[in-house]
């Protein structure tokens, strides 16, 4: 989502993208994705699909699986395949020449391999003819309930003259409670029995059981199966009451995510914890895509003469008279990139 919503009682305005294709793997991503957003959407594994094939783009935005380099995964790196799919964005980059490109993961991917993983992906970027200014960007300080920390690679083409600086957080702190329903709404299916609660009791506190939620605060990381959590694991849950647990509901999964109540998720509610835990805030990834629009196509904040407008693929008098031209890749770990 790259504006055009409201969140919290703040308006987000449309930035000036067009998506002209996107690419998803995973079915109840990409209804979920024509029905909120458009039909430009194509099922598909992106490592079948020809450069030949893509459509000339501005931005390439890409977020390849994370579950390979998250630090509450395995962590195999390249030698899981789903590490190697950032290379499709590097194949992507060679062949069609965008201006820019956006791509995020895990912040546990600057570390996997004691770095190297992380140094051979900005090499690989650099040898595509691209300068990559990355940058970790904790998601709680943008004004999303959720202290989400992730990394974000933002590339120039070569000739680009501009650098890139990312945007500043704003201090907008929101707590868990602005986005939680009333526990006495919430069906009964999502509440812990007195079983896992007994449970919870006997349990080895030093294994950071159970965690309940600071409602003062932004609530911690939310990943994909919330629908199989347990008090004996370590995912953010609810204490409504003494002795009384609840997990988190779909709409408050996809609220602690900052995305709108009108954006409506395919599927059962186990679909679309993986939606929701896949993709990334649409507030944090707003502000990252302003930062973009106004320092590398000439959004309304910079003011350049025209003569010096001669750093990207297509002449200024292009750029203001049209929408600019976005391609999105994704498949299965980041649905909303």
């Amino acid at each position: 989502m790259l504006g055009g919503f409201d969140f919290l009682g703040r308006n987000y305005d449309r930035l000036d993208f067009k998506i002209i294709l996107a690419n998803d793997i995973d079915s109840y991503a990409v209804r979920t994705y024509r029905r909120n957003i458009g039909d430009h959407i194509v099922e598909e594994d992106i490592t079948k699909i020809r450069s030949s094939e893509i459509p000339d783009h501005d931005l390439l935005v890409g977020g390849f699986p994370c579950q390979t380099f998250s630090v509450v995964g395995q962590r195999k790196g390249f030698g899981d395949p789903r590490g190697l799919l950032y290379r499709e964005m590097v194949r992507i980059l060679k062949a069609k020449k965008p201006a820019a490109f956006i791509a995020e993961n895990v912040k546990g991917l600057v570390s996997v391999d004691k770095g190297r993983v992380y140094e051979k992906m900005l090499s690989d970027f650099e040898d595509a003819g691209y300068r990559a200014f990355p940058k970790v960007l904790n998601a709680s300080q943008f004004g999303v309930p959720q202290k989400r920390e992730r990394l974000f690679i933002v590339g120039l083409r070569s000739d680009v003259k501009n650098d890139f600086e990312f945007p500043v957080p704003n201090g907008a702190i929101v707590p868990l409670a602005a986005v939680a329903e009333n526990n006495e709404a919430v069906d009964p299916k999502y509440y812990f029995s007195k079983r896992a609660v007994e449970g919870l009791k006997k349990a080895n506190k030093a294994f950071n059981k159970g965690r309940a939620q600071d409602m003062s605060q932004p609530c911690n990381t939310i990943s994909t199966h919330l629908a199989k959590i347990s008090l004996n694991g370590t995912d953010p849950v609810i204490l409504v009451k003494k002795d009384t647990y609840r997990r988190f509901t779909p709409k408050e999964a996809a609220r602690i995510q900052s995305f709108p109540d009108a954006f409506e998720f395919e599927g059962t509610d186990a679909k679309r914890y993986i939606q929701i835990g896949n993709a990334i805030p649409p507030v944090l990834m707003w502000h990252v895509a302003r930062a973009v629009q106004d320092q590398i196509f000439y959004g309304r904040c910079l003011h350049q003469e025209k003569e010096e407008r001669d750093n990207v693929a297509h002449s200024f008098e292009e750029y203001r008279n049209r929408e600019v031209g976005i391609l999105k890749v994704t498949r299965q770990a980041s649905l909303f990139s």
